[in-house]
């Protein structure tokens, strides 16, 4: 079974940063790609971030791209999401996600918990 849990959330003024973490168990982790969504309420979920295996690739939303960035440590099995210039807009609840191949990277068949970010001044 896999089990995700995101950190590092909280509250920041317009401009901020945070750093998102996610802890991946199992023995999964370094043979699947892993994303970044998000889900405001009474919206969709939306993928905005995704990584590639061996972290050699990446793929950002054009509304994140630029200030946003992602990685992973597949040895801590640690998935990383960087957010720098932080809007109002960016507020809502942050999960990351296994992202199966059979579905592609910005998907995820197993999901974390959440983790709420809120720029607000």
């Amino acid at each position: 079974e896999v089990q995700l849990v995101e950190s590092g959330g909280g509250m920041v003024q317009p401009g901020g940063s945070l750093r998102l973490s996610c802890a991946a168990s199992g023995r999964t982790f370094s043979s699947y790609d892993m994303s970044w969504c998000r889900q405001a309420p009474g919206k969709g979920r939306e993928c905005v971030s995704a990584i590639k295996i061996i972290g050699d690739s990446t793929w950002y939303t054009d509304t994140v791209k630029g200030r946003f960035t992602i990685s992973r440590d597949n040895a801590k099995h640690t998935l990383t999401l960087q957010m720098n210039s932080l809007s109002t807009e960016d507020t809502t609840l942050y999960y990351c996600a296994r992202s199966p191949p059979t579905t592609g990277w910005g998907t995820g068949d197993y999901w974390g918990q959440g983790t709420q970010v809120t720029v607000s001044t």
